[in-house]
């Protein structure tokens, strides 16, 4: 009996150490958020040292708008209301056209070559998002 309790309490301990890692995230702010993407587009799209200041000012532009529909969709749900069926199709017609827009600005930007690479990172990105989406539903069932 003694060894039973034991087992299930190092099970226990063990169970939650493991879940303790993989909440460990840091916390960045926006601009050191931004910083880090625009480091990783330096070195993966050979970016020189005007393309860095475009992207740069790009990237904080889609922060701020990032961060005011944050706060619309926050205090939407405070309210307590869900959104109707029109709401969310116009969000997501204007998180489309958020999408579109940048994507030109990332072209006039960057050179074919790079656009092209910056592309293919974006869709190797969405993947990786898609199964961790898909691992995320497997642990809930």
């Amino acid at each position: 009996m003694k060894k039973l309790i034991i087992a299930a309490l190092l099970f226990v301990g063990v169970a939650s150490f493991a879940q303790d890692g993989g909440q460990k995230r840091e916390k960045l702010t926006p601009e050191q958020r931004n910083e880090k993407q625009l480091t990783k587009l330096t070195t993966e799209l050979s970016l020189d040292a005007n393309q860095q200041a475009q992207v740069k000012q790009l990237l904080a532009d889609r922060s701020a708008k990032a961060e005011k529909f944050r706060e619309a969709r926050k205090d939407k749900k405070d309210s307590n209301t869900k959104p109707t069926a029109e709401e969310r199709a116009a969000f997501k017609k204007q998180m489309e056209d958020e999408v579109a827009a940048n994507d030109a600005k990332m072209k006039s930007i960057l050179k074919a070559d790079q656009y092209t690479k910056w592309k293919t990172l974006q869709e190797e990105k969405k993947d990786k998002a898609r199964e961790k989406m898909k691992e995320h539903r497997k642990e809930k069932i």
